[in-house]
């Protein structure tokens, strides 16, 4: 696995400023990311999944702090967080008012809930700390298996994206799973 430079994620970093798709490595696959807050970023990352619309999109974050602005977080919904979080899991947790008005309406369920993840990988931590926040969805083709290296991926996509970023530690290639935090218990839902 190579190193990755600091101006290889400064590149990928101007790269979804400008609205345009990033691949980069997680804890568990390989994510196509997109600047949430970009409805045009989001539909291209739609387009090149060939993903029907209705099907939310999860956010990759970099730390707790920034669930909150997001999510309704209560104190079992964080303690379960801090438990769980980074790693391989998929937080469903009810979005605030400011994930609506702010983001992509393909990122929210037509229920209101918001995917959050806090992946335990450096390179997605750090993408989604610079650009608050990031798509987190498989590099795959809807239907299709996810890519399992960044290599996978840029055979999948090509030149719809922008920059492929590629570093220590490789992903697991297991979907993260999900967990439904908007009741009184937390639901194990599946792997995705």
């Amino acid at each position: 696995m190579p190193e990755t430079t600091s101006s290889e994620v400064e590149r990928a970093v101007r790269a979804l400023r400008a609205g345009k798709l990033v691949v980069y490595p997680t804890d568990t696959l390989v994510g196509l990311g997109a600047r949430a807050d970009d409805p045009d970023a989001v539909e291209r990352l739609l387009e090149a999944k060939a993903r029907p619309t209705g099907s939310p999109l999860s956010l990759a974050l970099s730390s707790y702090a920034e669930v909150e602005p997001w999510a309704e977080v209560t104190a079992p919904r964080r303690a379960w967080m801090r438990r769980h979080l980074p790693g391989p899991y998929t937080a469903i947790l009810p979005a605030s008012a400011a994930a609506k008005s702010t983001f992509a309406p393909s990122v929210l369920s037509p229920g209101g809930t918001l995917g959050i993840r806090i992946p335990d990988h450096p390179l997605a931590r750090t993408l989604a700390e610079l650009v608050r926040p990031v798509t987190s969805t498989s590099a795959n083709r809807h239907g299709e298996a996810p890519a399992r290296s960044v290599d996978e991926a840029r055979r999948i996509f090509g030149n719809e994206v922008a920059v492929y970023l590629d570093g220590a530690p490789a992903p697991s290639g297991r979907p993260s799973t999900l967990v439904d935090l908007t009741g009184a218990k937390p639901r194990t839902l599946s792997r995705r």
